[in-house]
């Protein structure tokens, strides 16, 4: 009986996870659409790959692993991949886009990244 309730929650947690990353997903491609400047759709695409992707990612992981008992090693290197890069990725387009010269587009606020620049220079 309680190898039951142990696959009840272990199935539960599964679709718990596709659904959680499914909904980060489609709320930040909606934000990349929606938001008005490069550094905020660059921030919901960011959380995008980190959160939505790798809660999908390790859902399928923990369904292969308790139906088929299979340890899937591209599963967590793809993982530890989109962990990896994407914060990064995201880092140097925002510098870049900066750099250029697109200012944010935000009201009473001060760009520190500016400031720090003209302090070093």
């Amino acid at each position: 009986m309680t190898e039951i309730w142990i696959k009840l929650i272990i199935n539960i947690i599964i679709i718990l996870l596709l659904l959680i990353g499914t909904f980060i997903t489609l709320s930040a491609s909606i934000g990349i659409i929606r938001f008005p400047d490069i550094f905020t759709r660059l921030h919901a695409a960011t959380k995008a790959s980190t959160l939505g992707v790798s809660s999908v990612l390790i859902g399928t992981f923990l369904f292969l692993y308790a139906k088929e008992n299979i340890v899937s090693g591209k599963l967590l290197i793809g993982i530890l991949f989109i962990f990896i890069t994407a914060p990064v990725s995201a880092h140097m387009i925002g510098r870049a886009a900066h750099n250029s010269g697109i200012k944010p587009l935000t009201k009473n606020r001060t760009d520190a990244y500016e400031d720090a620049m003209r302090k070093n220079n």
